[in-house]
């Protein structure tokens, strides 16, 4: 099962746990986001149609951020004109949770919970071992020597 949606201007085949990359979006209510623009929808079957009854793409947003840095640069040739302009677009990652078409439901299973790794032990003494190094330090630091003698001038050539 798969359907084609239009979103920002862009159209995309998704299916259930799909994760797309669309122009940036709203959170959407509590972190979902509702497609109503399908295109078209694919059963199991093997037929593909436009939808004629209500059918729609739910999503929950799994990241924002902003995409990689492209340079823009405008230039006109023998008039000394150039400019150079940085762009970074913004975008949402949503992972497709259900697909609804025609009465039918078709959802992506759900994702396991990461455990939490165990925090590491902090050491007994740690002021101890940081008053040791600071010491350490100090002893080994020694004023630099003063340069005492001068360079002598090279003979000038006639």
């Amino acid at each position: 099962m798969y359907a084609v949606i239009r979103a920002g201007g862009k159209q995309y085949r998704v299916a259930p746990g799909d994760v797309i990359r669309v122009e940036s979006q709203g959170n959407g209510a509590h972190g979902q986001v509702v497609f109503n623009d399908v295109l078209a929808v694919s059963s199991g079957e093997g037929q593909i149609g436009k939808p004629q009854s209500e059918a729609r793409v739910v999503g929950e947003v799994v990241e924002q951020g902003r995409g990689d840095k492209i340079l823009v640069f405008h230039y006109k040739r023998k008039k000394q004109y150039k400019k150079l302009r940085g762009h970074r677009q913004g975008f949402t990652a949503v992972r497709i949770t259900e697909i609804t078409f025609d009465g039918q439901k078709f959802t992506a299973p759900e994702l396991p919970e990461k455990e939490a790794k165990p925090k590491k032990a902090a050491p007994a003494a740690p002021a101890v071992e940081a008053e040791a190094k600071t010491e350490a330090k100090a002893r080994a630091k020694k004023p630099a020597a003063k340069k005492t003698a001068a360079k002598k001038a090279a003979p000038k050539k006639k």
